[in-house]
């Protein structure tokens, strides 16, 4: 085995993480839907890869670009906290193979109750995998936990829907559209946290700038599930409200009234299209090593972080999840 270059880093981000396009470009790299249709083995020889490059050693002849490949796959297939491979549903790279198909389809079918109340469910059910696969790892949470958030998540979006569903009625077509996005930002709003509710029950682990443990923060949890929360949102927003009134417009044309059938599946391959740049921007809007002021900790886990360490660790460092 070949020892790794000093200079080389494969845990070294390639684009600067502090600023939003190094963020952006970092995860359009690792939300590349074509990582989807990579084998489990050629999954399990990247991360075999990137674990022996960490060790330093890498098989003779390797170059650098097969190490950012290895690299590419295993951070869009293995969590960051346990390194366990993650069930492709929910990893960020079917984003948008996922969410085009659902998406398109709660904007097409929208009219009537029982088609929404279908297409709602399909979506937190599918929410449900992405924000159970995404969480803090470190954060169990039991079957029961499990079940009651997605119920209430799935019940918040449904209520949601079909209230506005009905209260539309009369009110102009445009607004009856919008009645999806509405229940999705309302449904995200319970279900990440209702998912993640024990990082919020006990914490979660906060380290320094050099990864040392300090202990755990509920304030942390807090922080990043709330930018998990708006960072979904914000993935829907442009589809699920330009959309829309793009077909609104469309469907006053002739030609258009006469392939209603196609509706269907243009609205789909258009979300497609929002959701390719949408995915990793929303991911980009927070850094994902999140950081919080030593001054904003719970009082007990800051005296106790300011006894043994002093005023060297201004801020604390945590995984907000994705």
């Amino acid at each position: 085995m070949a020892t790794v270059s000093p200079s080389f880093d494969i845990d070294s981000p390639r684009w600067d993480q502090s600023t939003f396009v190094g963020r952006l470009k970092h995860f359009l790299n690792i939300t590349d839907p074509r990582t989807v249709l990579v084998s489990e083995e050629e999954l399990d020889r990247a991360k075999a890869l990137v674990e022996s490059c960490r060790a330093g050693l890498v098989p003779p002849g390797s170059s650098q670009e097969q190490l950012l490949y290895a690299k590419k796959l295993y951070d869009s297939a293995f969590h960051p906290d346990s390194g366990e491979k993650m069930n492709f549903i929910g990893r960020m790279s079917f984003q948008v193979p996922g969410g085009m198909a659902i998406t398109g389809c709660m904007l097409q079918f929208y009219r009537t109750v029982p088609a929404v109340v279908f297409w709602q469910w399909v979506n937190q059910s599918f929410n449900a995998f992405v924000n159970y696969t995404n969480r803090n790892a470190a954060s169990p949470i039991s079957l029961r936990q499990i079940g009651v958030a997605y119920v209430t998540a799935t019940s918040a979006a449904l209520a949601t829907a079909v209230g506005l569903n009905l209260y539309t009625k009369r009110a102009p077509p445009l607004l009856a559209r919008w009645v999806p996005f509405a229940a999705v930002a309302a449904a995200n709003c319970v279900n990440i946290p209702m998912m993640r509710q024990q990082e919020i029950i006990n914490g979660i682990t906060v380290t320094d700038e050099n990864n040392n443990e300090l202990g755990r923060s509920r304030r942390a949890a807090v922080k990043g599930i709330a930018q998990v929360v708006l960072s979904r949102i914000t993935m829907a927003a442009p589809g699920m409200i330009i959309l829309p009134i793009i077909m609104e417009r469309l469907e006053k044309f002739t030609f258009m009234q006469r392939i209603q059938v196609l509706h269907g599946p243009l609205q789909v391959l258009l979300c497609g299209g929002f959701l390719l740049f949408m995915v990793p921007a929303a991911c980009a809007l927070f850094p994902q090593r999140c950081s919080l002021a030593l001054a904003d900790l719970e009082v007990e886990l800051r005296d106790s972080i300011m006894a043994k360490h002093g005023d060297q660790v201004p801020y604390v460092y945590f995984n907000k999840g994705l």
